[in-house]
């Protein structure tokens, strides 16, 4: 019996040890997060350090990006979204290559998922004089993505 109690005793204490070092590592990647909060959800925390989400906005800053007029790509995305993660890798280094910079914007974070009319993850959107001009939806291939960045800029 007292057996049971040490290994007990000892798996409780791994438990916590896992907990202690698991919020550790949270709140070194929680320091100068671009969403000017420490209360995100895991799978948020996870991505922090993820070079192709290094271009995150919050949602008052794409709206003034918006009502600015100027061409804006604004990209609605998720970190529980496999196709996001699929995808994103293949979209962040065609918008260098272009030259353009493509806003991106948690809706696991913010739920705006109504205001923007967004139905799926991921959805690139592109904004002009205030207004939605076109939207790519879903995982597409390369080619498609580069067609649909390349037609907005011209």
């Amino acid at each position: 019996m007292n057996k049971l109690y040490i290994i007990a005793g000892i798996i409780v204490v791994l438990f916590i040890a896992i907990m202690l070092l698991q919020n550790k590592a949270n709140e070194t990647k929680l320091e100068n997060n671009p969403y000017g909060t420490n209360d995100l959800n895991q799978a948020t925390i996870d991505q922090l350090g993820d070079e192709n989400y290094q271009n995150i906005i919050l949602p008052d800053q794409l709206e003034e990006k918006i009502n600015s007029g100027e061409g804006t790509f604004a990209y609605f995305f998720s970190p529980t979204c496999v196709h996001c993660q699929a995808f994103t890798p293949v979209l962040m280094p065609l918008a260098e290559e272009a030259g353009v910079e493509i806003h991106q914007l948690n809706l696991l974070e913010f739920d705006l998922w109504s205001q923007y009319d967004v139905n799926s993850t991921p959805t690139l959107i592109y904004f002009k004089d205030g207004k939605e001009v076109n939207r790519l939806i879903g995982n597409a291939p390369e080619a498609s993505a580069r067609e649909f960045i390349e037609a907005m800029v011209q």
